[in-house]
């Protein structure tokens, strides 16, 4: 798509955000132009969520009198959600924030309330009215009475555009966050549609995805997004995918991060034949016994949704064997009782209990060894295990009665894994095990996965951090649309290689 010459809706200059230590963003410059589509890419950690949640004044810049936004060239401070929209600013967030039992309707009256009559009756025949002029516009068609959650991916996410676009005529920006994630590639040029509408209006979008091909169908300029810094921004018709990923990984990840060592080649703990589930599809794979096999994908792969439907957490199609013994879909009990472990992404809901102890969640994964010959726990016993595991894993502050929502994340993190690590697995499946966690607890955290292979288990790590997965597997099965696109191994594992496989 062509480079459109318009004067700039948006610009940016000077822009830095800093969390603790980790620079965020630094010295950030772009502009957008009314009708463009300013595309926005770069890997994990690049800095693209941090632009967005500055540009919707979720976070605030580190220096005001350095950095500069401005819309239609009149400065803005963008410190509240509400001056953002005031400013003319709308947003499209990859989680779309619906609520899948209220109507079409009924969502896009949420912000701005209902049309009401006399006696404060809701006119539900106006609302529906302008719900389905407000779709029309963008080019859907469907029943705006129906819930959410009946709807296809590509409707809902019609209507969180929608509802951004509530009083376009106000509205100067556009941006889109990750719009694509989770839908079928069938459904995504209904999407397309849609922008080139709001594009043709003359808002200008940012565009934000992994998927390069997407850039090239829908983009006019891109910027690219290393380490909180802007590389560059590029005409879409001047560069194609190959420089993009070399712009967004960066000369330093094109070599291997390892080299070349021998396969373990004990005999297969886990095999997977047909595993299928609402993503993924037909996926076979094996582990054996003290290797380390990391999964790559990018969000919507079906990499989230590998090791909970392994362990149980979920209905799937398709056979799991743990050292043969087939595992029954849909029941975490039976994995458990295989020898699965599993440290779930988010500790906070899944695998931590808030407002118990340091102890009570190490040790819920099995008491019984801490029971008496009459029933009652010793708590000795007990302690003296946690204590033990608090030593070997280096968790700060070092009181098993501490409540471990006092914690910091990492060594929350180490919790959850000792709870898994001290049943002896055959088989641990890790989802993101180092996100939200300091570099000090990520290698410790590493050192642990590797000290159990030692001990005969196989792991499996799904993660969205390429660096972790060069740096800790054996190998790396990459996911593309549900299915395995590839196999990496020592000789050619790198973050580059996974990124162009993930694409």
């Amino acid at each position: 798509m062509s480079t459109v010459a318009s004067a700039p809706v948006l610009e940016i200059s000077g822009v830095s955000k800093t969390f603790g230590g980790t620079r965020a963003l630094q010295d950030l410059s772009l502009d957008v132009r009314g009708g463009e589509v300013h595309a926005v890419v770069g890997q994990n950690g690049s800095g693209k969520s941090t632009l967005v949640k500055i540009l919707s004044g979720f976070h605030d810049v580190d220096d005001d009198a350095r950095a500069r936004v401005a819309i239609g060239g009149e400065p803005i401070h963008l410190h509240d959600p509400e001056k953002s929209r005031a400013a003319g600013l709308r947003f499209v967030h990859q989680d779309l924030g619906l609520v899948g039992n209220l109507s079409t309707v009924e969502n896009l009256a949420l912000g701005p309330g209902f049309e009401t009559g006399a006696g404060g009756r809701i006119r539900w025949g106006a609302e529906r009215r302008h719900a389905e002029e407000a779709l029309d516009r963008l080019g859907y068609s469907f029943d705006v009475d129906a819930p959410v959650h009946t709807l296809k991916a590509a409707e809902r996410t019609g209507i969180a555009v929608a509802r951004a676009l509530d009083g376009i005529d106000a509205a100067r920006v556009l941006v889109i966050d990750e719009p694509t994630a989770t839908l079928p590639n069938t459904e995504v040029a209904i999407l397309f549609e849609a922008i080139e509408r709001v594009r043709a209006h003359g808002l200008g979008i940012i565009y934000i995805s992994h998927r390069l091909n997407e850039i090239f169908a829908i983009g006019n300029r891109v910027t690219v997004l290393r380490d909180g810094r802007k590389v560059g921004t590029y005409d879409v018709e001047d560069v194609d995918s190959d420089e993009l990923i070399s712009l967004m990984v960066g000369a330093r990840d094109l070599e291997a991060h390892r080299e070349p060592g021998d396969r373990p080649e004990g005999e297969v703990v886990l095999r997977a034949r047909g595993l299928t589930g609402p993503t993924l599809l037909d996926v076979d794979f094996e582990v054996r016994r003290g290797e380390i096999l990391g999964f790559a994908g990018l969000t919507g792969s079906g990499r989230e949704e590998l090791a909970p439907l392994i362990f149980g957490a979920g209905n799937r199609a398709g056979t799991v064997t743990v050292a043969d013994r087939e595992i029954p879909a849909g029941s975490t009990r039976a994995a458990v009782a295989a020898g699965i472990g599993f440290v779930p992404p988010n500790r906070h809901a899944q695998g931590e209990i808030q407002g118990m102890t340091v102890a009570d969640n190490c040790t819920i994964t099995g008491l019984r060894r801490h029971v008496g010959p009459f029933g009652f726990l010793r708590r000795g016993s007990e302690r003296a295990e946690v204590e033990g595991w608090i030593d070997s894993l280096e968790i700060r502050p070092p009181d098993p009665e501490a409540l471990i929502g006092a914690l910091s994340g990492g060594n929350q993190q180490k919790v959850v894994l000792a709870k898994w690590l001290r049943t002896d697995p055959a088989v641990l499946l890790l989802d993101e095990p180092t996100q939200g966690v300091d570099v000090g607890a990520k290698g410790k955290i590493h050192q642990l996965v590797r000290e159990a292979t030692k001990g005969g288990a196989a792991i499996v790590i799904a993660s969205s951090d390429e660096d972790e997965l060069c740096e800790v597997c054996d190998r790396i099965l990459v996911l593309n649309d549900g299915r395995i696109r590839g196999e990496l191994t020592a000789e050619r594992m790198n973050p580059s290689e996974i990124v162009r496989m993930e694409l």
